[in-house]
């Protein structure tokens, strides 16, 4: 039984006491958990999929959730994926429309994601819509952002991206603002589809 099969099974319920262990040390064995719940604690919308018919169910069950009949998009392989559930895609930004993404990675220590010019192009996130759609494999989550960007930087020794960004807030009309990071928001509505692939 793979690790979220019994992760899902429990009820999840993050408390203050877990949101404060943000800068303890996670173990080797459960950074799949910490991310997952931090993920979900700061309004993350968590989609687990065993296989590739999941993805393609739960992402149907997305859109048609939000009335969404095009998604923006910029990769070509996820072209063939709405092919196959017949939901058109434009490369056109339209802020009513959800953006459908690949990322760099999953960052346990905080819960966020992270993404690069590979997937984001030359826009930078304030400039997309609010609404993401993230498709993500568990071998993606990384202990922390100095773990995610040394993998982005060994993916592409020769081809480095020129733009690495992330996203830690999901929820876009929170009230209370972090001093730090204050006019800098990156706050989206975000489903994530993570596959399992370990």
């Amino acid at each position: 039984m793979s690790f979220f099969n019994k992760f899902l099974n429990k009820i999840i319920k993050p408390t203050e006491q877990e949101d404060q262990s943000r800068a303890q040390e996670i173990q080797e064995g459960s950074i799949d958990e910490a991310f997952v719940k931090k993920f979900i604690h700061k309004g993350g919308k968590f989609l687990y999929c065993s296989d590739q018919e999941e993805v393609e169910r739960n992402l149907m069950q997305v859109l048609q959730e939000n009335q969404w009949n095009n998604v923006i998009s910029h990769e070509e392989e996820l072209h063939k994926l709405l092919t196959s559930i017949n939901s058109a895609r434009t490369k056109k930004i339209i802020p009513s429309l959800p953006f459908l993404t690949y990322c760099e990675c999953l960052v346990a220590t905080d819960g966020s994601i992270m993404f690069s010019s590979r997937q984001l192009r030359d826009k930078k996130l304030k400039d997309l819509p609010s609404n993401f759609i993230v498709l993500a494999r568990t071998s993606q989550i990384v202990k922390d952002g100095r773990d995610g960007i040394s993998g982005i930087r060994s993916r592409s020794e020769k081809n480095a991206p020129t733009i690495i960004s992330s996203i830690k807030d999901f929820i876009i009309d929170k009230s209370e603002t972090d001093f730090m990071s204050y006019g800098l928001t990156n706050s989206k509505t975000l489903y994530l589809l993570l596959l399992e692939d370990l």
